[in-house]
């Protein structure tokens, strides 16, 4: 097959595209820049030069594929309206990335008892209501197999250009900055998590055997935002010291998304 890929040269689509193409498939990515370009070519990459606000360069490559992977950005609108037009009545499969805080419970550090799976009813905070509207609307697309994959907090190395996680290198940094790991409250909020290499193995299941409309949540274990921060400690040399705050606190250093819909 070939297979075009927004956010091939990131962390989950750079995994996704070198397994690709280890398996025998064609593989083309949406690239921003000269140098991503080349990084993507050395990698076995067809690069695409354009951004998500390209509506015409994502049609042509979504035309051209035999399948499209969406893994850039999972709140850009115009670029998942774009490749649902190029895809309609094409019956070719659009995978698309959205994430389990969707169903955050917004807990402020708080353990909260709350178990979601894939036909759990919900209502998406304020922040992720566009992203939930945007799963919906892949799922219902008619002419085409629509599927979307939400992954939880993603640990381990890549293997594309960007091998580095998002969270994780992020509370890493952040520890070293205040000297300490930090989590909103008393840290007994749990994530699932997933591990890159599990999460790849799903997205190829999907693109082989998923129905049109499925919808996934990706994890494979859940640890409490307290336990992640002391483990941070500890590999840091703090002894598993960690540090609470308030979600105000949280909120004015890392803006109210992080605050609310990711680390509370």
């Amino acid at each position: 097959m070939k297979i075009f890929i927004t956010g091939a040269t990131g962390y989950i689509g750079g995994s996704l595209a070198q397994r690709l193409i280890a398996d025998g498939h064609e593989v083309s990515g949406l690239v921003r820049s000269a140098a991503r370009a080349d990084e993507a070519r050395a990698r076995g990459i067809e690069a695409v030069p354009g951004t998500l606000d390209d509506g015409a360069v994502l049609a042509g490559a979504a035309r051209a594929a035999d399948a499209v992977i969406d893994a850039a950005s999972a709140d850009h609108a115009a670029s998942t309206e774009a490749l649902l037009a190029a895809l309609a009545e094409s019956g070719k499969t659009l995978l698309r990335t959205s994430g389990t805080s969707i169903v955050g419970s917004r807990a402020g550090g708080e353990r909260v008892d709350d178990v979601f799976d894939e036909e759990t009813p919900f209502t998406p905070s304020p922040g992720r209501t566009l992203r939930v509207a945007l799963d919906r609307k892949v799922r219902a697309a008619v002419g085409l197999r629509g599927v979307v994959v939400c992954p939880s907090l993603i640990y381990g190395r890549g293997h594309g250009v960007n091998p580095q996680s998002i969270q994780l290198p992020w509370l890493i940094a952040l520890a070293r900055k205040h000297g300490l790991p930090r989590h909103i409250g008393p840290g007994e909020n749990r994530w699932s998590n997933v591990h890159i290499d599990d999460l790849v193995e799903l997205y190829l299941l999907a693109l082989d055997k998923a129905p049109a409309g499925a919808f996934y949540f990706a994890e494979n274990g859940e640890n409490s935002m307290r336990e992640v921060c002391a483990a941070i400690g500890r590999m840091l040399g703090q002894d598993g010291r960690t540090q609470s705050m308030t979600v105000e606190e949280a909120a004015a250093e890392w803006g109210e998304g992080p605050a609310n819909d990711t680390m509370g």
